[in-house]
């Protein structure tokens, strides 16, 4: 079995004195608890393992409960470490109040308790961490598998992760495809909307926050003005509404909309949103194209091929803080612009069907100062390309 980085961080942060609480944070079906179940293995100290999965949501004094078990096990056994871990937690009303009591608790007695917190993407952080627990956390974000880990681990070709995306449970599906749907409909984008989003933050309308998700992740790649979404919506909202739904859906990595690249952040924020999933998976499910059918199609498959490119990049994005774009003026555009600082790097992605365009040279005459880069014909080989950490490309 693979091991992902996040084992050996976690690892070395446990070894370390008593600190901060280590947070596990990212998307639904990425190997969160796996990570957790690898490192156990390799434990030498005393360990407990719970999951507020099934806890009554007001029921926060859960986690005050199993604290004090640990606590009178590590008195009854004479132990001057232990490790508690929680899984699921965000789905406790306050318990980031809880966990700040017992966590300072133990501050004061000297208590060496190790806590190991782990949940749904940056819902977590954004609701609990940051409003209870700042300065006493780090967090640990847990990305989708990038091409590199699917490849090394499963075998799958660049064509087969470009379609069927990364989720590790559904790669013994793929030679199903209508199997394989319906598993990524209801074990990863149901549960993710019905419970890591709907269930940690106050949505008025769920039937219009499944439409946003199903149109953008549908439109994966592509330019959609909020005022286009909103008129084809059935259950229709303003465009506030549909604007603070895609930044809800971005929290839990599941879709995001890209702000168009301009010296003027202002104008940035104002700018139509290309829209871009996380996951290949998460515009597969929707799609009844097969994979060889889409594959043929030289039009569909150039904008999978796009949009693949664009979800290694947001999802390096999250742990390397970098920010991604596009860039788009009259008729000329990139596809893709990504900043650091003062570091500029506009990319453009041609797979063998897509003709040549004049949007790069119009990028790098409108900004000299930028770097380019071809990614696929012509270019950066695909393959490559996705095998690289981003940020390495300023």
């Amino acid at each position: 079995m693979i091991e992902r980085k996040q084992v050996n961080v976690l690892r070395t942060r446990l070894a370390e004195p008593r600190r901060f609480i280590q947070v596990i944070a990212g998307p639904r079906q990425v190997g969160k608890t796996t990570i957790i179940g690898q490192l156990i293995t390799q434990l030498t100290v005393p360990h407990t393992s719970i999951s507020a999965d099934g806890v009554l949501p007001d029921n926060a004094e859960w986690i005050g409960d199993q604290w004090n078990v640990v606590r009178k096990t590590m008195d009854l056994q004479h132990q001057t470490e232990h490790i508690l871990i929680i899984d699921e937690v965000q789905l406790l009303n306050r318990w980031s109040d809880v966990v700040k009591r017992e966590w300072d608790a133990d501050t004061r007695d000297k208590r060496n308790i190790k806590l190991v917190l782990l949940g749904s993407s940056r819902l977590l952080l954004k609701d609990g961490l940051n409003e209870s627990l700042a300065g006493r956390f780090e967090l640990i974000h847990v990305p989708h598998w990038d091409f590199s880990e699917m490849r090394n681990a499963f075998d799958i070709s660049l064509e087969q992760f470009i379609y069927f995306g990364s989720y590790p449970g559904a790669v013994e599906l793929m030679k199903d495809e209508k199997r394989w749907r319906h598993y990524i409909r209801q074990s990863i984008i149901n549960p993710a909307i019905e419970k890591d989003v709907l269930m940690t933050k106050r949505i008025l309308k769920p039937a219009l926050l499944r439409q946003v998700f199903d149109m953008s992740a549908n439109h994966s790649g592509e330019l959609l003005a909020l005022n286009k979404i909103v008129g084809q919506l059935q259950d229709a909202g303003n465009t506030s509404t549909v604007a603070n739904y895609i930044q809800v859906l971005g929290e839990a990595e599941l879709i995001t909309g890209l702000h168009m690249y301009a010296p003027d952040v202002a104008r940035q924020y104002q700018s139509i949103p290309k829209f871009q999933v996380f996951n290949a998976a998460l515009q597969t499910g929707y799609h009844l194209s097969s994979f060889e059918a889409t594959y043929m199609d030289s039009t569909h498959w150039g904008r999978r091929v796009e949009s693949a490119v664009g979800a290694h990049l947001i999802n390096y994005a999250v742990e390397e803080d970098y920010r991604v774009m596009y860039w788009r003026e009259r008729n000329d555009e990139i596809d893709f612009v990504i900043t650091n600082g003062d570091k500029v790097l506009g990319i453009e992605v041609k797979s063998g069907h897509r003709s040549a365009g004049n949007g790069l040279r119009a990028f790098a005459k409108r900004f000299p100062k930028a770097q380019t880069l071809v990614v696929g014909t012509g270019g950066m080989p695909l393959d490559l390309f996705m095998t690289l950490n981003p940020a390495n490309l300023f």
